[in-house]
């Protein structure tokens, strides 16, 4: 199946649903009081989608391996934020856990993505390094 652009990528729309879930944390006390956390967390979690869509939208695969591979560093970002909002109190232990458990299927999926670009570049590489002998 051949994707035809990056709003069908599944992470992609994961992260956008999470995305909206962090911007209604982020909107109530006690985590909004928090400026500096609020905006951190804002912004790596629309980094998550938005590096998916940049580097789908560059129409290379070398390209769209790295801009996985700066989403999910962002996810990873995002996740440490989530930790941190927890352990200073902001967070019950539920709304803790039910968003760490979306970041971490987000990074799995796309570190399942990532691995698949990197064997698809490398048996690409291996069909053109040994051409058949006639």
């Amino acid at each position: 199946m051949q994707i035809r652009s990056y709003d069908e990528i599944q992470s992609w729309k994961k992260g956008i649903e999470l995305t909206k879930k962090i911007y209604t944390l982020t909107s109530n006390p006690p985590l909004s009081k928090d400026w500096s956390l609020c905006d951190q967390m804002r912004r790596a979690a629309v980094s998550i989608s938005s590096n998916i869509a940049e580097g789908f939208e560059r129409n290379n695969n070398n390209e769209f391996t790295r801009y996985l591979v700066i989403s999910k560093g962002s996810a990873g970002e995002l996740r440490t934020q989530i930790i941190i909002a927890y352990h200073v109190g902001y967070l019950s232990e539920s709304q803790y856990l039910q968003v760490l458990q979306e970041i971490n299927h987000i990074m799995i999926m796309l570190g399942s993505f990532i691995t698949y670009l990197k064997k698809l570049k490398a048996s690409k590489t291996r069909k053109h390094a040994n051409p058949p002998t006639r």
